[in-house]
């Protein structure tokens, strides 16, 4: 029998201080910055009665997304899901560096980084292959919760990265060569195991965002 679809609507987290030193963050437990709570803000007016409807807001349970996610809670009278199942990829021994830094540091593990082997763990971080479980797995789990439904989720840069290779059949060693700005949005179809991309980084809510750092 065939599932009905979920229909998500997938946010980045608002700009942080460390976007804009280009510092990687991985799990690291990071607020907005005062661009980043004023995109929240304008996130929120993007969705006005009759236009946009949720069923459910599932939200990384890091600080930036729930500080991205609570104007949206508020406008659209939606109780939060946090769960960390939604983080950001653990970046390992990378966390908390610039790549400038890494690769002056760390020269070893930043070129692996770089050469992106999906079965690497960044000296005890995730590896691309197990990352890519970790998200594919706990969305599939929401839509099964969620069948027929419209799903809010608010999360992190590298988690938009593994949906939308799930859904274009890009391979996890590929180079990324589409943009993932803060607090736009992304519009992805989820039906029996598969994705479909239906729209990706509309920003015309917002004011300007920085991309994900690759």
């Amino acid at each position: 029998m065939t599932q009905p679809v979920t229909r998500f609507c997938l946010v980045r987290h608002g700009e942080t201080d460390w976007n804009r030193e280009y510092r990687l963050q991985g799990h690291t437990d990071i607020p907005l910055n005062d661009t980043g709570l004023e995109q929240a803000a304008q996130l929120a007016q993007a969705f006005w009665p009759g236009r946009h409807r949720f069923d459910a807001l599932y939200v990384s349970d890091l600080t930036r997304t729930r500080q991205t996610a609570a104007p949206l809670a508020n406008k659209l009278q939606l109780s939060p899901h946090y769960t960390p199942q939604l983080r950001e990829r653990h970046m390992g021994a990378l966390q908390g560096l610039t790549y400038a830094e890494a690769a002056e540091r760390i020269p070893d593990i930043y070129q692996r980084q770089q050469a992106r082997d999906p079965d690497y763990d960044l000296a005890g971080g995730e590896s691309l292959n197990r990352f890519s479980r970790r998200i594919l797995d706990g969305f599939a789990s929401i839509a099964a919760m969620h069948p027929g439904q419209s799903v809010l989720a608010v999360t992190h840069g590298g988690v938009l990265d593994i949906l939308y290779r799930a859904a274009t059949a890009k391979p996890l060693r590929d180079k990324r060569d589409f943009p993932i700005p803060n607090a736009a949005l992304n519009w992805l179809d989820y039906r029996d195991g598969q994705w479909t991309l239906q729209r990706w980084a509309d920003e015309s809510h917002l004011s300007g965002a920085l991309d994900e750092i690759q």
